[in-house]
């Protein structure tokens, strides 16, 4: 699975590397993507969110149950 948030959409940005004589080669920035189980009430069940760390805050911030209906908004399956 690509480095990907459920939650923010955050995924890889690309750039270059620059090297001490000014040589460039392709690079990834990747989100930093952690897999997080929560416990949903809602449906008694715990799930498992590839989320990345402001991802994480802001389900700390506005809930479980609101961050999962906005990952299903999305298209997301959970």
């Amino acid at each position: 699975m690509s480095a990907h948030c459920q939650l923010t959409g955050a995924k890889p940005g690309f750039g270059n590397h620059i090297s001490h004589s000014h040589r460039r080669t392709s690079r990834r920035f990747d989100p930093n993507v952690q897999r997080k189980r929560y416990w949903l009430p809602s449906e008694g069940r715990y799930v498992r969110l590839r989320l990345s760390t402001k991802g994480i805050r802001t389900v700390d911030a506005i809930g479980i149950e609101a961050a999962v209906a906005r990952i299903r908004a999305r298209g997301g399956k959970v």
